[in-house]
């Protein structure tokens, strides 16, 4: 792969036009975190990684692709990851060779994801069995839309699924043993598959921890799709969330359990497609600089 060399005029431009687009995403947080007010859809992506604000709007050509550049703009790059050299800006070879056991680790994970079958089926109940049975729940600020009943009665009838470790191991002691997969974080590599939400939430996390190869269009891609997953999560959560204008899909019927697999079959597609550019990008830095896995 030859190296694309970026005038100074061209990537300006593109980081310009970054920033631009995620300042939307990003705005809303900082204001609340001013008044230390919490949200418990739109933080979520900032906390729970977490990733801050200011990691969304640093940007990212992308492995391949040097800046043309002087000295002081190389302040704006993490100084571990990028190098000032010959009036460019580029990625350190020592980086990519500090990274290339996690990142062969990582399309490892990502490729044995995509293969596997969507399961789809869960209908979000990983968020009811976080609060089954619970005195306190994780979102206290809020409260729940049904009763401990209806819960209960909700996770009987339709059963729990759940296949992600990050969501199983904050089941609540009741719910954990009614999921047929008593999942470990080691079995994660053997059990994840494209259609759960929070495994396709974790494809922002995966390109922002390698966003010097993956590049700024990836992430954002990846931050998009993580959001509007994050909107159905809480969606189809038991809280009463009608003051932040959240509509609830209720997956105690059945008609809200249509509606939420119809949505969880949309987002595993979008998923699978940036699954593949993930990989490809992540494959790329390593063939093509012949740093061999």
């Amino acid at each position: 792969m030859t190296e694309e060399f970026l005038p100074a005029n061209i990537w300006h431009s593109l980081r310009e036009d970054h920033q631009t687009k995620v300042l939307p995403w990003i705005t809303p947080r900082l204001d609340r975190r001013s008044r230390q007010e919490s949200h418990p859809v739109d933080d979520f992506l900032f906390e729970y990684y977490p990733i801050s604000t200011n990691k969304l709007l640093n940007w990212h050509p992308g492995f391949g692709k040097s800046l043309e550049a002087i000295e002081i703009e190389s302040e704006d790059f993490p100084s571990g990851s990028y190098e000032f050299i010959d009036s460019k800006i580029q990625i350190r070879n020592e980086w990519l060779t500090k990274n290339q056991e996690s990142v062969i680790g990582l399309i490892d994970f990502l490729t044995k994801t995509q293969e596997r079958s969507v399961r789809s089926g869960c209908f979000g109940l990983h968020e009811w069995a976080m609060v089954l049975g619970a005195e306190d729940v994780r979102h206290e600020k809020w409260p729940l839309r049904l009763s401990q009943e209806e819960i209960q009665a909700t996770i009987d009838e339709v059963g729990l699924r759940c296949t992600h470790f990050d969501a199983f191991r904050f089941f609540t002691p009741i719910a954990a043993p009614l999921n047929p997969l008593q999942l470990t974080r080691i079995d994660q590599n053997d059990v994840e598959q494209p259609g759960c939400l929070h495994a396709n939430m974790d494809l922002y996390k995966h390109s922002q921890r390698f966003a010097p190869i993956v590049g700024s269009e990836i992430v954002r891609s990846a931050f998009a799709l993580a959001k509007d997953i994050r909107t159905v999560d809480m969606q189809t959560a038991p809280y009463d969330l009608a003051d932040l204008g959240v509509v609830p899909i209720p997956v105690e019927t059945e008609a809200g359990r249509d509606k939420f697999a119809e949505l969880q079959l949309g987002f595993a597609q979008r998923a699978q497609t940036l699954r593949t550019e993930l990989i490809n990008a992540l494959k790329s830095a390593y063939v093509t600089a012949e740093i061999k896995g």
